[in-house]
C-alpha cells in the first residue's frame, strides 16, 4: 500500500550511477556483481541471499536503463548469469 511522504524522515534522490562511472572498460560483470557495485561494495563481497535479493531489485532496472552503454557476453553454463560490460569504440 502506498504510504505519505511524511512517514519518512528523509528523501533521497534517485540519483544512478552511469555505467561509464561504474564499470571497468575491461571487465565483464553479472548482475550480482554489478549490483554490489551500485551500493559501493566489492564485487567479491559475500552477501545474504535476502540482501542480494534486495539489490537486484535495483541492479536490474539499472542495467534495462543503461543497456545502450553495455555489451552481453553468454554465461559459461546454462545456470550461471551472463555477463555484462562497459561499451567500448567499435563494439
Amino acid at each position: 500500500m502506498p504510504r505519505p511522504k511524511s512517514d519518512f524522515d528523509q528523501l533521497h534522490p534517485c540519483d544512478f550511477y552511469t555505467a561509464e562511472e561504474l564499470l571497468e572498460p575491461d571487465r565483464m560483470y553479472t548482475v550480482y556483481e554489478i549490483a554490489r557495485l551500485l551500493q559501493e561494495l566489492d564485487p567479491d563481497a559475500e552477501l545474504e541471499a535476502q540482501t542480494e535479493d534486495i539489490l537486484l531489485d535495483w541492479a536490474i532496472p539499472w542495467v534495462m536503463t543503461n543497456a545502450a552503454d553495455l555489451v552481453i557476453a553468454e554465461p559459461e553454463a546454462d545456470d550461471e548469469p551472463g555477463y555484462y560490460g562497459l561499451k567500448t569504440d567499435g563494439e
